[in-house]
């Protein structure tokens, strides 16, 4: 069992949230994180909608499946059930007793329209996303916090083989996969979790019947990732109408397949105008849907950066979840003339943090043209810049942008 960093998180929030999601993508490790709560000093009972016996009898009488517990429960799954979400309303309003009812969601639930016109105002959300590097290595290195650190506190020179990094590209971070050794069964984990995902996940949220387009999507998608979504393309490329796939990448990002990173503008209402990225969450899978291997990484520079792309955006995601830094948003940057920027990090205060990704032990001052950019666009707002790469060196390049190896998501001093 892995420690969590956000266990300390969700058992805080149990002392003043009266029901408390944790939502992320199926095997993440919800149901033992909130298993994990049970003891003393939270009596909960335990039930799960996975149990067809509990799911009849939640969607055949939710309000008196409700009314039977008088204590803390946790409610497993319970996007299966969105018929308790009214019951659970009418439970906590009349006992407002914090800690009442933990949910896990293995889909947004956010999504349902009797859970957003329901449980508003009653309801605190934390994300559970497969394990970060940090939480496999058993640390508590938190990127975000160290970047945003002042002073700044570099990471020390780390070394790290090719060899090790391309292994961490491909196993990714679901706790199930990385309990098997590279190879054949960690493949067939990964292709039993996209059957799970679809034919159980997506049914339940949508009245798609026909699952066939699906896998072109994924591997569509799983080939842009980190890209500029074009819709347009992608329809062109799987043959699904252009509404339809609107529709299908929606329940893709429901289910937390599909990540979206906005694009950043200093006008925030034009973000809603710019081109957002679209990142699979987890590189593990992602490789299984390319049929990616070392050797295949060793040979092609490109799908080795867009890989290690998805990597940091995927890590950052997570770092933000138990980050000390409320409320920082991740973003991608692009301008007019071509300068780009990975993943911008904005604070609630207008901060902002530009992180870039080189799949090189050696960048040079051409692979830090896009965070001077960025830095120029926004004049004070730039609190650092930092270029990640897969060397050992700790660089000061100038007073605010940085060179570090891309082990610092995960070691520390």
């Amino acid at each position: 069992m892995y420690p969590r960093h956000l266990d300390s998180i969700v058992r805080e929030s149990l002392q003043h949230a009266r029901v408390l999601l944790v939502n992320g993508a199926r095997q993440t490790g919800k149901t033992t994180l909130v298993k994990s709560l049970m003891g003393s000093t939270f009596p909960a009972i335990y039930q799960t909608f996975d149990d067809v016996a509990t799911l009849s009898a939640a969607r055949t009488d939710p309000s008196g499946y409700i009314k039977q517990f008088s204590g803390p429960v946790i409610l497993d799954e319970v996007q299966r059930a969105p018929e308790v979400f009214l019951p659970i309303k009418m439970a906590v309003d009349s006992n407002p007793q914090p800690g009442s009812f933990v949910l896990t969601g293995s889909a947004n639930v956010l999504t349902l329209p009797r859970m957003a016109d329901s449980l508003a105002g009653r309801l605190e959300i934390l994300s559970l996303w497969p394990l970060s590097q940090s939480e496999i290595e058993g640390g508590a290195e938190n990127f975000i916090d160290r970047a945003w650190s002042d002073p700044i506190h570099p990471p020390g020179p780390k070394a790290i083989e090719r060899a090790e990094l391309f292994d961490r590209l491909l196993r990714g971070g679901y706790p199930a996969a990385l309990s098997r050794g590279a190879g054949r069964s960690r493949e067939q984990w990964f292709a039993s979790y996209v059957t799970t995902l679809l034919e159980r996940d997506v049914r339940d949220l949508s009245q798609v019947r026909d699952l066939t387009d699906f896998p072109r999507l994924l591997q569509a998608f799983a080939s842009r990732s980190s890209n500029l979504m074009n819709l347009n393309d992608i329809s062109r490329t799987v043959g699904i109408q252009h509404e339809t796939l609107r529709r299908y990448t929606a329940l893709l990002k429901a289910i937390w397949l599909v990540v979206e990173l906005p694009a950043w503008s200093g006008n925030i209402g034009k973000r809603l105008m710019k081109t957002p990225k679209l990142t699979l969450s987890d590189t593990g899978l992602m490789s299984h849907i390319l049929g990616i291997n070392q050797q295949r990484l060793a040979r092609e520079p490109l799908l080795l950066g867009q890989l290690l792309e998805s990597f940091v955006v995927m890590e950052l995601q997570k770092h933000l979840t138990w980050s000390t830094q409320i409320g920082v948003k991740l973003f991608h940057y692009r301008d007019q003339s071509g300068s780009e920027v990975d993943i911008v990090l904005e604070a609630p205060s207008g901060e902002i943090v530009g992180v870039e990704v080189k799949a090189t032990a050696t960048p040079n001052a051409g692979d830090l043209r896009g965070l001077k950019a960025l830095r120029a666009a926004v004049g004070k707002r730039f609190r650092r810049g930092i270029l990640l790469h897969t060397g050992t060196t700790t660089t000061h390049h100038s007073d605010d942008i940085y060179l570090w190896p891309i082990s610092s998501l995960w070691q520390g001093d």
